[in-house]
């Protein structure tokens, strides 16, 4: 498959969407559609690269080969894909569906399942990075599912991503997304933590920052998150509430596992403490609210 061949359609066009979307363009890569429950934000965006907002997801099928799915959560999935009304799944035979969100590995499994019960192939190509690298085609990507479908669209995966990862069958790349984010997140939660409390015992922040930076207390979220904790810039890249959500994802997987996961529980009570507080639409470096001195009450 060359990059130019397929018509491809993307549903879910917010951040990430939109900028995967524009990258793909940006390549030569043929964007039929593009389509979003915000029909206005799909318009804008179909204008903007020169293709069509179809009305209803199964005008969105029809319209391309290949459909990347970029939406919130396992509802929002379970509703593209539903086995009646409008959805995705009519007349799907033939396409390939690229599911990149983060959800439970069952919904991925559904999905694909019912993806093949009509003749149509499915993987998921979970993303481990932001905003910035949706628009570069710098993702790095966790793919699952059968290895030929995979080939088939390494092109389409390669101009979105640094790095490639096949990791296994359908579900797989699903579990190892929600481990990344879990770590993640309790990273972040604990660097509000240690600031916070620096904060309270009156040090220097930029130099507590410094010394984590070359001590074991380093992390990526140091980089990502540190001043925006301190400077309480939440601009959104990746919210609270999502990673409420994927923590959740991560802890009922340890749940059938049988494994004990408290600190990851408690991080995901720290990021549904801000939902409850109407916050969750702020980025999750947010949860810094929480332990600052002075700051609970926004």
């Amino acid at each position: 498959m060359n990059i130019t061949d397929p018509r491809i359609a993307i549903v879910g066009v917010g951040r990430m969407g939109a900028n995967m979307a524009r990258r793909l363009k940006d390549v030569g890569a043929t964007v039929a559609a593009v389509f979003d429950n915000r029909r206005g934000v799909a318009e804008e965006l179909a204008a903007e690269l020169g293709c069509a907002a179809p009305g209803t997801l199964a005008e969105v099928t029809a319209a391309a080969d290949v459909i990347l799915t970029v939406v919130t959560d396992d509802a929002a999935m379970r509703g593209i894909f539903g086995p009646v009304g409008d959805s995705l799944l009519s007349g799907a035979g033939g396409r390939t569906f690229i599911n990149c969100a983060t959800l439970s590995p069952a919904v991925h499994g559904e999905v694909a399942a019912a993806c093949s019960a009509v003749g149509a192939q499915a993987l998921e190509a979970c993303m481990a990075s932001s905003i910035q690298q949706a628009r570069e085609g710098t993702l790095y990507l966790m793919v699952g599912g059968e290895e030929s479908v995979f080939r088939k669209v390494g092109p389409i995966l390669d101009s979105l991503s640094k790095s490639l990862r096949h990791v296994g069958g359908i579900g797989e790349a699903a579990k190892v997304k929600a481990l990344v984010n879990m770590v993640m997140n309790i990273n972040t939660a604990g660097l509000a933590e240690g600031l916070g409390l620096g904060a309270a015992l009156g040090l220097d922040l930029a130099m507590l920052r410094e010394v984590f930076s070359q001590t074991g207390a380093n992390s990526r979220v140091l980089e990502t998150d540190g001043g925006d904790m301190i400077d309480r810039e939440h601009d959104c890249y990746f919210s609270a509430a999502h990673a409420a959500k994927d923590s959740g994802i991560a802890n009922d997987l340890a749940r059938q596992a049988g494994v004990a996961v408290p600190l990851s529980n408690a991080t995901e009570a720290q990021y549904r403490k801000l939902i409850d507080l109407g916050r969750g639409e702020l980025d999750k470096s947010a949860v810094a609210e929480l332990t600052f001195p002075g700051r609970a009450g926004f």
